[in-house]
Formats: C-alpha cells, structure tokens, sequence
C-alpha cells in the first residue's frame, strides 16, 4: 500500500487501454447522453463528427476506470474532491483503443489533518495513433501512513 509519504511528484506512469466497441458506445449513451451521433451511424455521419463517436463522459468514465484498476487500487485513497481543466480533445471512435497515462503534478500535506494530504495528477488519454482525446487534473486525499510506522 502507497501513503502520502511514498508519492513522487513527477512519477509518470502508464496505466493500462481499452478498445471501445460500437455497442459499447451506443449503450453508455442510451444511458446517459442521448445524445444522436452518440446513438445512430446515419444521424452521425450528417453531424461535424462525421461518424458515431463515444460520449465524452464516457471517454472520462473510462479513464477513470483504468486509473482505479491500475493505480488507485495500490494506493491509501480517501476519496476525491474532483477534477480540473477536464478537456476532450478529440473524438474517440468505435475500434479505437486508448491508452491512459499520468503524471503526479504536486502532493500538498494537509494544513488541518495531520492524518491526510492532497495530490494533483494529471491524466492523458490517447488513442491508437498517438492522439490526445482526453486530459484531465485529478484531486485525491491520500492517508499519511499511520503515525506508528512513520518514517519522518
């Protein structure tokens, strides 16, 4: 288990991808954007994406999952107050495989309880072709190791 003590600001590290299907696609966004160059070929390919694209919401559902699966699940979390400069930079087609890389821009310990920090990590989705289509600050609150096995 990773405490506020072991971050490394600057550590970069690359996460894991996912390739999204067409179903895929339409199903998050019959449930959630119904949006139609989210939902229907024809409808999309007359919109300016010219083509179905994945809603960006799920593009972020989907970076969140892969950082949960390969970072979050090692590391002393408490939670999230958010995200900043959320930004969709590009479509994200069916067959298009992402890839989720990130980077720790800061770890502040906390003012008011010696038991926590805050880190800032920045995350970047792209695809196949090397392409950003998603990048986003992440806030997390991170456990100080507990006080008994402390090292500083």
């Amino acid at each position: 288990m990773l405490y506020f003590e072991d971050i490394v600001v600057g550590d970069r590290r690359e996460l894991g991808s996912h390739t999204f299907s067409r179903d895929e696609i339409v199903e998050f966004a019959r449930a959630f954007d119904p949006q139609p160059f989210h939902l229907d070929e024809a409808a999309a390919a007359r919109s300016h994406f010219r083509g179905l694209v994945a809603s960006g919401w799920h593009t972020a559902s989907v970076a969140m999952r892969l950082f949960v699966d390969g970072m979050a699940g090692q590391i002393a979390t408490m939670g999230s107050p958010g995200v900043d400069e959320l930004r969709w930079l590009g479509p994200v087609r069916p067959d298009d495989t992402v890839t989720l890389r990130t980077e720790i821009l800061n770890a502040t310990p906390s003012t008011s309880r010696s038991d926590r920090g805050s880190i800032r990590v920045r995350y970047e989705l792209a695809n196949q072709r090397g392409e950003v289509v998603l990048t986003m600050v992440g806030i997390g609150i991170i456990a100080r190791r507990p006080s008994e096995n402390r090292t500083t």
